[in-house]
């Protein structure tokens, strides 16, 4: 099984997996709409894989029966600052005044 995987513009990380190249039809229409216009990465092989750009493969597979799409997210961005200030043991960084 081919899996299609795209990429959007509007946010770096954010990928678009869909069981047929160019199918859009299980994806909802407001999902789309924020997406934007998908662009093609690459046609993954699923049975050669475990582990799919970090997505688990059952996950993966079970997502493309129901709901017919996947949306992997990008991961989120660590706050080295605030890291930073509860690793001295001070508080969070105040809004300015």
């Amino acid at each position: 099984m081919l899996i299609a995987v795209y990429k959007t513009a509007k946010k770096e990380g954010m990928y678009l997996y869909v069981p047929k190249k160019d199918d859009f039809s299980a994806v909802p229409e407001a999902l789309m709409s924020r997406f934007g216009q998908p662009q093609l990465v690459m046609m993954l092989p699923v049975q050669k894989r475990e582990v799919l750009g970090g997505v688990d493969k059952q996950k993966l597979l079970e997502a493309m029966d129901e709901p017919g799409f996947y949306l992997q997210m990008p991961p989120k961005e660590e706050n080295w600052l605030e890291t930073h200030r509860t690793e001295l043991g001070l508080s969070p960084t105040s809004p300015k005044s």
